[in-house]
């Protein structure tokens, strides 16, 4: 009998796992039930995320995907409130480390855009906010997208209306090795922006707010094609927002940015594997 051939779903879920055994021990603690492990734990998380859905609607779908549940060991479905506390005990820097290993999924070319974008800190439908004059705060997040197959880089999130120059440096210094041109918009004209990437060996490649005829001269001067490749920001911060949604499901402001962190690295492996997918059907797999 024919094996069935692997959905994207399972390659997704087989990738994932293989990235949280690089990227963390089996058990929390030496101390610890050993009912679940932690890769078990990474692997639930990103699927929540992929699938935009809530714990309990997951775990309920997950009753009838064996092979997903084999895939990763999985014998019995834990609850609800364990996925919980398992998405409290893995800190950022655990996210992080998953972060760049998405990145070597992806083929990158050093020329990285930046640029920010909104997300609801609350999932309260539109209607009900316009009707009651609800205003709903948001995270700012700005990412570093490399714009050769629109692998997320880096990302910062803020709570507070910090302005973008003010983030562009650390994710400068952060990511030097990667990132060989910077493309950004007017919100990133400062002239310390561009001698710090300059001391970085990057080029920054950002437009001049326009006060006097030579700033419109200098924009002039900017290489059309090569700025132009900063839009991949904006396809990427839509595709986000549309397969993953544009809010955040957490209410700690920790657990927020720990969310969007999950959300990067689910879309570098989505876009992975769609990529390898439009590959391998070229050559007539």
């Amino acid at each position: 009998m024919q094996a069935l051939p692997k959905s994207r779903l399972l390659r997704f879920v087989e990738q994932a796992y293989h990235f949280a055994r690089r990227a963390t021990a089996r058990y929390s603690s030496k101390f610890s039930k050993r009912r679940y492990t932690l890769h078990q734990h990474i692997v639930l998380l990103c699927l929540k995320v992929r699938k935009n859905t809530t714990y309990r609607m997951l775990l309920d779908e997950l009753i009838e995907m064996p092979r997903i549940r084999r895939a990763i060991d999985l014998e019995e479905l834990p609850s609800p409130s364990t996925l919980c506390k398992a998405f409290n005990r893995l800190n950022m820097a655990v996210w992080r480390v998953l972060l760049n290993l998405s990145v070597t999924l992806l083929p990158t070319n050093g020329i990285v855009g930046i640029d920010a974008s909104g997300f609801d800190r609350s999932h309260a439908s539109k209607h009900y906010t316009k009707r009651t004059k609800l205003t709903i705060q948001q995270l700012k997040v700005t990412l570093l997208v490399d714009t050769r197959a629109n692998a997320i880089i880096d990302v910062h999130v803020t709570t507070t209306r910090k302005h973008d120059s003010q983030i562009a440096p650390s994710l400068i210094k952060r990511n030097t090795d990667e990132v060989v041109v910077l493309l950004g918009d007017k919100g990133y004209d400062d002239q310390k922006i561009r001698t710090l990437a300059h001391e970085q060996d990057v080029r920054p490649l950002i437009k001049h707010r326009t006060f006097s005829s030579l700033h419109k001269a200098w924009n002039a001067r900017i290489d059309a094609n090569l700025y132009g490749q900063r839009s991949q920001n904006e396809t990427v911060n839509s595709r986000l927002k549309r397969k993953y949604g544009a809010f955040v499901r957490s209410r700690r402001w920790w657990k927020q940015f720990r969310e969007l962190v999950i959300k990067c690295v689910v879309h570098n492996v989505e876009r992975a594997l769609a990529i390898s997918g439009d590959e391998y059907e070229r050559l007539g797999f």
